[in-house]
């Protein structure tokens, strides 16, 4: 192919383009013609391509058609806007819209909690039969239940305990739709820190067990409570579509909780930063529980106020229409 003689046929075609592309306000006549000069430089471009090694024509062709591509489809909204958006809107929104789940997986976990740690509470033999001989439980009570918040660097505990508290929340939302593993989690979680405090209170180490779990384990069973709420909303969705077919209704609701999941990663990580850094430091116990209990404020304050705004408009934690597709339309 004779380039220069391919250039001069057709750079007439190619001017008008980079023109139309470069112009603010496109009436009707100039999209179409936009559209039609677009599609005959791509063929153009594709000729060059499988015929010729001119790259410099290459490249001039490519840069126009990408910019005269932007000009046809329009640009994206800016970036930040999408993560503001579930900040302020979506993840908030979708917390409130959990909130009488929420109180039921807190209840759940009470109802647990509580009577199994009266239960070994109540006889040492008991106490013997869950943790083992009276030197193991005496270490537990004396050695290793405080010593498993200093046992790491400040950095490396704070990591380990927001990976796993992230990855059981994960667990939770990706189960729900089983409707038993979420309540699974939550009584295994609320069996463990029952027994353990039991035993605590047993052997006159009650400040010390709640001087140890309140700072970060407010805001970190609150996360995990959420967890679990939105797994089991999931499961209800299925359960209790409501007037819209089965099928929608999950997708619905699971793209919002998976969005609920990637919140409560951010929130686990300050129950993890608190857990590493606030738990074992020398401040007086009523500072360290007063920094976890602020914690649980502003968490609690960010989802009534943000949150409660958002549902009212309508904010149910699902992606946009756009984002969503098409859905066929229902009843109701």
């Amino acid at each position: 192919m004779d380039v220069d003689a391919f250039r001069t046929v057709h750079a007439a075609g190619w001017d008008r383009l980079r023109e139309l592309t470069g112009r603010r306000d496109l009436d009707g006549a100039g999209a179409d013609e936009l559209v039609v000069l677009y599609q005959r430089t791509a063929t153009h471009l594709s000729l060059l391509r499988s015929s010729t090694t001119d790259p410099v024509l290459v490249d001039e062709l490519s840069t126009l058609l990408a910019r005269a591509r932007a000009r046809l489809t329009g640009t994206q909204r800016a970036s930040w806007r999408a993560p503001v958006r579930f900040a302020t809107r979506a993840f908030p929104a979708a917390l409130w819209r959990l909130r009488w789940w929420t109180l039921a997986t807190t209840l759940l976990f009470l109802v647990v909690a509580v009577p199994a740690g009266v239960w070994v509470t109540a006889d040492p033999v008991r106490q013997a039969a869950v943790f083992g001989s009276d030197e193991t439980v005496r270490r537990l009570v004396e050695v290793e239940f405080a010593g498993y918040y200093s046992e790491y660097s400040h950095v490396s505990f704070a990591g380990r305990v927001w990976t796993n508290n992230a990855w059981v929340g994960a667990v939770c939302i990706a189960t729900g739709i089983t409707g038993v593993l979420p309540v699974f989690v939550m009584v295994q979680n609320a069996v463990n820190v029952g027994l353990v405090g039991g035993l605590m209170v047993a052997s006159d180490r009650a400040e010390l067990f709640f001087g140890l779990i309140l700072p970060h384990g407010m805001l970190e069973l609150t996360a995990i409570f959420v967890a679990g709420a939105a797994g089991l909303r999931v499961f209800w969705a299925w359960v209790a579509p409501g007037p819209r077919p089965r099928r929608q209704a999950l997708a619905s609701e699971g793209r919002a909780m998976v969005g609920v999941a990637l919140g409560l990663v951010a929130v686990l990580f300050v129950s993890g930063v608190i857990e590493g850094f606030v738990t074992p430091s020398p401040l007086p116990t009523a500072a360290r529980i007063g920094i976890g209990a602020l914690a649980e404020l502003a968490f609690l304050t960010y989802v009534a106020v943000l949150g409660r705004r958002a549902a009212a408009e309508g904010e149910t934690g699902d992606v946009t229409d756009a984002d969503a597709g098409d859905v066929a339309p229902v009843r109701g």
